[in-house]
């Protein structure tokens, strides 16, 4: 069963207890990230990883930070390597930092000092099935995810995969944070439609912000 909240969610929507989704956090600084992005993306191109299983992710991935999060046959992982350029990850923008601190200060966590970014490129009919952020050996500070580009179905769910499942319409400049008892929480993003946004084009951009030591 699914709760459907289009064109019912307030500007910040509790999502449930340490969750919550910051409506347009993110906006006044959306073409700061995006020239910040631009710069990660030129020194780290986006790429399709492929899971332990042998399948190709359908959403292209890259990151910024001290370590990137990865996928391959052998696993997933952290690593402050990337592994298609054999160079450091790209420096994380003070741009992004700041937010992912005042994200998760406006959402009631401490101020969070991010070691990863996470940045995902949704093109019409990507997706991202359920699962639990639960790589990081810090599990005691939250995630802070940053939408920008097409609006997208975020799924949140609890911490069993067949808990009910919430949908909720994230729009560019939405930012949602969930830690504490929800940090283990089961999420994920519904296949995205097709459309054009003027900043973006055709595509999602997801930062999503995380300590992982």
């Amino acid at each position: 069963m699914m709760d459907d909240l289009f064109g019912s969610e307030p500007r910040d929507l509790p999502l449930a207890t340490g969750a919550v989704v910051l409506g347009g956090f993110a906006l006044p600084r959306a073409d700061a990230l995006l020239a910040a992005l631009r710069e990660v993306v030129a020194q780290a191109p986006f790429r399709h990883l492929i899971t332990p299983g042998g399948y190709r992710m359908s959403v292209a991935m890259t990151n910024c930070g001290a370590v990137g999060w990865v996928s391959d046959r052998s696993g997933y992982r952290y690593d402050p390597v990337d592994p298609e350029s054999g160079r450091h990850w790209p420096a994380m923008p003070e741009a992004f930092a700041a937010l992912a601190a005042d994200a998760a200060t406006a959402a009631g966590f401490a101020r969070l000092v991010p070691d990863a970014c996470l940045i995902n490129r949704y093109e019409p009919g990507a997706k991202l099935s359920l699962h639990q952020d639960k790589d990081e050996l810090d599990l005691d500070a939250p995630i802070v995810s940053v939408s920008l580009g097409l609006p997208a179905t975020f799924l949140f769910g609890g911490l069993s995969r067949n808990d009910r499942t919430r949908r909720v319409r994230l729009s560019h400049g939405d930012v949602v944070v969930w830690g504490g008892p929800a940090r283990l929480a089961y999420h994920g993003v519904a296949p995205l439609p097709d459309g054009e946004h003027p900043q973006v084009g055709r595509q999602r951009l997801n930062l999503t912000f995380r300590k992982t030591r």
